[in-house]
């Protein structure tokens, strides 16, 4: 893929103010099935400084973690990891994009560590149902 998903960009722009604060505390890092090029390329063109992005073009870990199909369709995926002396745990998953979608909502994923769809839920209004993010807006 030549352009990240303006879902995934959207949500890596709202991570990157809270990884600042959140590296305090915790070790926090992104990995993508992007070649290292290309993510550092994109993480230097959106000005980001504190996202630790990874990639995984060549290993299996996308696919081990449940973030790749078998065809190779990528899907959006969280993980926790917690060291435990000298074991490492799996301890929590997003795990929503195997649920099925109520009728007449689309499928949700990741929504909850996301604050532009947190402030959409804090209107009237709601989330819009024709706005989709894009990787950049006029002004």
């Amino acid at each position: 893929m030549d352009q990240p998903y303006p879902s995934c960009a959207g949500l890596l722009a709202q991570l990157e103010g809270a990884a600042r604060h959140a590296t305090q505390r915790l070790n926090f890092a992104l990995v993508a099935k992007t070649p290292v090029a290309t993510l550092s390329a994109f993480r230097k063109e959106r000005g980001w400084q504190h996202l630790r992005l990874l990639s995984s073009s060549d290993n299996t870990f996308t696919r081990d973690s449940q973030g790749e199909s078998a065809g190779g369709t990528q899907h959006p995926m969280m993980k926790v990891f917690q060291r435990d002396g000298a074991q490492i745990r799996h301890v929590w998953s997003s795990e929503m994009m195997y649920a099925p979608s109520d009728p007449g909502q689309d499928a949700r994923q990741l929504e909850l560590v996301e604050p532009r769809w947190n402030l959409f839920d804090l209107t009237r209004a709601g989330r819009p149902e024709d706005w989709q993010g894009h990787l950049s807006y006029p002004g």
